[in-house]
């Protein structure tokens, strides 16, 4: 595997989340949180609490993905921070 490729292969195979696909594609971030929600409550294999591990899984890919997201999608991600918050009862820092 690649330098390039390690932090590709973390979204596709996360020993603590098995996402839906194209998940971080989606155009409302109510279903992505949803969808991670979902994920990381029914996952027997995560290390930390359900939010903990959506939020970090959230941020690894925008933090990933970089200058090669479009501003578009990284509000719609961004906005998904915030909805994943809500839907777990958590207030914004």
């Amino acid at each position: 595997m690649t330098a390039r490729k390690w932090s590709q292969d973390i979204s596709r195979n996360s020993s603590a989340l098995t996402l839906d696909r194209g998940v971080f594609a989606l155009e409302d971030p109510a279903a992505i949180a949803r969808s991670l929600k979902a994920s990381a409550e029914h996952s027997q294999r995560r290390r930390t609490t359900p939010f903990r591990s959506a939020m970090s899984m959230l941020t690894f890919y925008i933090n990933r993905a970089g200058a090669d997201l479009p501003d578009k999608q990284k509000k719609i991600l961004e906005a998904a921070k915030d909805e994943l918050r809500t839907a777990f009862g958590k207030t914004k820092r």
